[in-house]
């Protein structure tokens, strides 16, 4: 009953729900007080299966006690220390205890820059035949060498189904290691190597792993500027991935000639649902129209294609596959300027029963005609499901324009999140639509999130925001 005692405290302390398996500590603001208190009453809870210390700085450097406390809890599933501001000795600690933690499945030691270069510490110390099936060091600031320990450790983990290298610019430099080893975890169904630093070597070295990764459901390497051009080594393995739900391309400088690549292969991937081919000017001027090819993919629920450069003959072509994807939820337009003038195109691919959710269209050029059509469209009830809806700086549209649109929030049911900000450096009043844009929100029960940056508001027009804002039935977030 006195160790009971002294685990309720604890637990009132912190502000938490009390639980024997599940000590969630999450950002507690943690001092060497409470660290030292969470060190005796861990040794309390022997049937712990998941403890969360994430976002404490405090824990930095003093992990130790801890850590010695860990390697008793035989339950324990999963732990995650991301941003803690781990050190080599807290490393170092760390894994002494994973030797005595046989039941280990998910480790997230995420967001801590300064174990890079020590994870050998901790890799070495993972025993063969894990049951680890997690395993995310997101912006450690890894170097080659710990992109080799990971490699000599995946031959050791067999059960591993997620791999989250991403935002170590490094470890490029070792991925050659890695993909080898990749063999050896045939189940795994994500692999994120977003900012790693890869480079064309590096990048075709995953050709070979890919035969071994049928089960693969993620792949994400996003943000290597310099793996545009080699997809005609990965064709072949690349387009066996047949359970790839996700695939995100986004900022890889992809060439014309790797368009005529990814138009061949990106159609066979017929579980597809979230495609990202973002910030790659190449999708909107190739001649080889990949996104007319869409079609063939019907269980794509998103499609992200800001900043594309696409052309008037590349946007119909997406707006004609657009009506052969009935599961589409998430479609981003924004930074493609010819959009304006001719967003019907795409309007009228909206079947009367769209599962739309999230449409942006930030910086196309619109005006006051998209907006009419946009307007005729809601109306009809082609966007009842929609929630998140994104018209930023798009300046051309006109007081009038902004009034069509007012007019027709009230059949948006189900919004949530509406941005229709102006770029700081173009400011401008507010009309009169303002007051009709209020009244159709307070109607909407689920809205919560109104961007209106860069409008300049009368006296008047101040005082509706505050009398809305002060409304206790409605809870919304301007941002002004």
């Amino acid at each position: 009953m006195s160790c009971h005692r002294r685990v309720q405290q604890f637990w009132k302390k912190m502000g938490r729900w009390s639980s024997d398996k599940n000590l969630d500590l999450n950002n507690c603001a943690l001092n060497a007080v409470d660290i030292m208190e969470l060190t005796t009453v861990i040794s309390l809870l022997p049937d712990l299966e998941e403890i969360d210390l994430s976002w404490n700085d405090s824990i930095g450097g003093a992990l130790e006690p801890l850590a010695l406390q860990f390697k008793h809890l035989q339950e324990l599933k999963v732990l995650q220390l991301n941003s803690c501001r781990l050190t080599t000795k807290d490393v170092a600690c760390l894994g002494e205890a994973l030797e005595g933690i046989p039941h280990l499945e998910i480790l997230d030691l995420s967001w801590n820059t300064g174990i890079g270069g020590t994870l050998s510490l901790l890799t070495s110390k993972i025993l063969k035949g894990s049951k680890l099936q997690t395993l995310k060091v997101t912006d450690c600031g890894l170097t080659p060498e710990d992109g080799k320990s990971v490699a000599q450790l995946l031959s050791r983990i067999y059960c591993l189904k997620i791999l989250d290298l991403s935002i170590n610019r490094k470890l490029g430099y070792s991925l050659k290691n890695i993909a080898q080893e990749l063999q050896f975890v045939s189940g795994l169904q994500v692999l994120n190597l977003n900012t790693c630093g890869l480079e064309q070597d590096g990048f075709q070295s995953l050709d070979t792993a890919f035969q071994y990764l049928s089960e693969l459901r993620t792949l994400d390497v996003s943000c290597n500027k310099l793996i545009g051009g080699v997809f005609q080594c990965l064709a072949g393995h690349l387009a066996s991935l047949s359970n790839l739900e996700i695939l995100n391309l986004h900022q890889c400088c992809i060439t014309e000639e790797d368009m005529v690549v990814l138009s061949q292969i990106i159609p066979l991937l017929s579980n597809l649902q979230e495609l990202n081919l973002s910030s790659n000017t190449s999708v909107g001027i190739s001649t080889y129209h990949l996104l007319s090819r869409l079609r063939f993919l019907p269980k794509l629920t998103s499609v992200l294609l800001n900043n594309c450069a696409l052309q008037h003959d590349s946007f119909v072509f997406l707006a004609e596959a657009a009506s052969h994807l009935p599961e589409l939820k998430i479609l981003d337009l924004s930074s493609n300027k010819c959009v304006g003038g001719n967003l019907k195109l795409i309007l009228k691919a909206l079947h009367l029963d769209s599962k739309i959710q999230e449409l942006r269209l930030s910086s196309c050029s619109l005006v006051d005609e998209d907006l009419v059509d946009l307007a005729l469209i809601i109306q009809a009830g082609h966007l009842a499901q929609l929630k998140h809806l994104d018209f930023s700086y798009n300046n051309s549209i006109s007081d009038q324009g902004w009034e069509t649109f007012c007019g027709s929030t009230p059949a948006l049911g189900q919004l949530s999140e509406l941005d229709i900000s102006r770029r700081p450096s173009s400011r401008c009043s507010c009309g009169e639509w303002l007051g009709k844009l209020l009244s159709a929100l307070s109607q909407l029960l689920l809205f919560t999130d109104l961007e209106l940056n860069g409008w300049l508001f009368s006296v008047a027009q101040q005082k509706l925001l505050e009398d809305f804002r002060g409304n206790k039935k409605r809870n919304v977030r301007f941002n002004l």
